[in-house]
């Protein structure tokens, strides 16, 4: 793994213990990757990340990781509001839906996998909370996408991904639904309804357990992926 370090502004301390537990993948979202890390580094943008991947598998180290990086914006996961404040940042270079979105290069996520397996050394992170920026922000973030090797991901030991073809019985009423997504981490209302928020959070979920099929429909595989995931964590 190819390491250079290009130091970012745009960090704060951490709170309290300063303990991180989450790890959140993103793409960059932008035309190139020197236009991106230019971004990650303006004080102006007021966004940061600790780690910026490109597609050759090249890593540039921006913020270090006991400092918190401004990454995740307005999001949530289980009973954390400060996502920020307790994960890891990690940018991958990929233009997003905006800009002619692609599969995510084997250099590139070979890079990912290494560095992932040395911040998961470091930090008391548990598999449930390697998570998509989507996972985190549903209702304003797609990335890194339904490009991203989730899969891959959770086969060599980064992230959770349960075993899919096991029986289990799948949430019937909107109400059991939403109070499932939340059981596994997301923001999702109560509502009872398949309001836009929670077709918001379905989408998300499929993003990163479903990804043949982001719709932000309930059909019975996702509803079926969602009862083992819920039971897996």
């Amino acid at each position: 793994m190819r390491t250079a370090d290009r130091p970012s502004p745009n960090f704060d301390a951490r709170p309290g213990a300063g303990i991180v537990d989450m790890l959140i993948l993103h793409y960059t979202g932008m035309k190139t990757a020197g236009e991106a890390l230019d971004r990650l580094c303006d004080p102006a943008a007021k966004v940061g990340a600790h780690y910026l991947i490109e597609e050759d598998g090249a890593v540039w180290r921006l913020v270090d990781e006991a400092q918190r990086a401004w990454h995740a914006g307005v999001s949530a996961w289980r009973e954390c509001r400060d996502v920020n404040g307790a994960s890891i940042g990690i940018e991958l270079v990929n233009p997003g839906h905006e800009f002619g979105y692609r599969p995510f290069p084997e250099r590139q996520m070979e890079a990912l996998e290494e560095l992932a397996r040395g911040i998961l050394t470091r930090h008391p992170i548990p598999p449930r909370a390697v998570l998509g920026h989507s996972d985190v922000a549903p209702q304003r973030k797609q990335d890194p996408g339904e490009l991203f090797d989730w899969a891959r991901m959770g086969k060599a030991g980064i992230g959770l991904w349960p075993d899919f073809s096991k029986v289990s019985p799948a949430p019937r009423t909107m109400e059991e639904l939403q109070a499932a997504l939340r059981a596994i981490g997301y923001d999702c209302p109560l509502s009872g309804t398949l309001d836009p928020a929670t077709q918001a959070v379905i989408a998300a979920f499929q993003r990163h357990f479903r990804p043949a099929c982001c719709d932000g429909v309930a059909d019975p595989e996702t509803r079926h992926r969602i009862a083992i995931l819920a039971r897996a964590v």
